[in-house]
């Protein structure tokens, strides 16, 4: 199947790796803007090579770090990214633990690519039964029979997913990492809408105004709460 790293039928692309605290914090108003849109927008890993640009850690049971491949530069960084990410997951009552590694992400990639293939609701399941506790340290993403465990639990069909998951879906991940980055897009969140990138969850109010018709003046890039109200309104908090 032909893969666009920059197009979809949906509309709106969306780019995850659960092992990134921002696309863990950036799921909940994604999906509540679903529903306000009634759309379905096209969820798609992106597995991060974080030693890359980040080096590597590895934090012991009692938090202290035991190996760090890391700048004082690079520590920095991370130190802040985490600092903002939990600052925005309190105010949507999610816990936001710092990973005790940089995880290799692509099992969890390759179930995500598996629970596109089923109803959209199981893939909503999914990226939540993944999410949300593995950021409260008590999911091995790393772990096959986890992987396979959390998809059932979602809801979906797994007959056929082991071969998948060592074949024909390792296949298709690795090359669509390439084509993903080769297209110019390195980070999560990440969304694509009408040939254009934007990334972090600050630029949803716009992609809303374009998927609504771009009706009236664009609006300000802002960190936006969105709360859902009874009549399906959003409002910023």
């Amino acid at each position: 199947m032909h893969f666009d790293a920059m197009h979809s039928k949906t509309g709106l692309i969306v780019y995850i790796d659960f092992k990134s605290p921002y696309a863990f914090i950036a799921t909940k108003p994604c999906f509540q803007l679903e529903t306000k849109l009634n759309m379905q927008f096209d969820w798609r890993p992106l597995t991060l090579d974080i030693p890359s640009f980040l080096g590597s850690a590895r934090l012991d049971k009692k938090g202290k770090v035991s190996q760090s491949k890391r700048s004082s530069d690079q520590w920095l960084w991370v130190k802040h990214a985490y600092r903002d990410a939990r600052r925005y997951a309190a105010l949507n009552e999610l816990t936001l633990r710092g990973t005790e590694k940089i995880w290799d992400s692509s099992l969890a990639s390759i179930g995500l690519m598996w629970a596109k293939t089923q109803p959209h609701q199981v893939l909503k399941n999914y990226i939540n039964l993944v999410f949300e506790p593995f950021w409260r340290r008590e999911l091995d993403i790393e772990n096959v029979q986890v992987i396979e465990e959390k998809l059932q639990q979602a809801g979906a069909d797994i007959a056929g997913f082991s071969d998948y998951l060592s074949g024909q879906g390792r296949t298709d991940h690795d090359r669509q990492q390439k084509n993903i980055f080769n297209a110019g897009i390195f980070g999560v969140p990440t969304f694509v809408i009408e040939n254009e990138i934007f990334f972090g969850r600050e630029h949803l109010p716009r992609i809303e105004w374009i998927l609504c018709g771009r009706k009236g003046d664009a609006p300000d890039i802002a960190y936006q709460h969105i709360e859902m109200d009874l009549r399906g309104s959003a409002s910023n908090g």
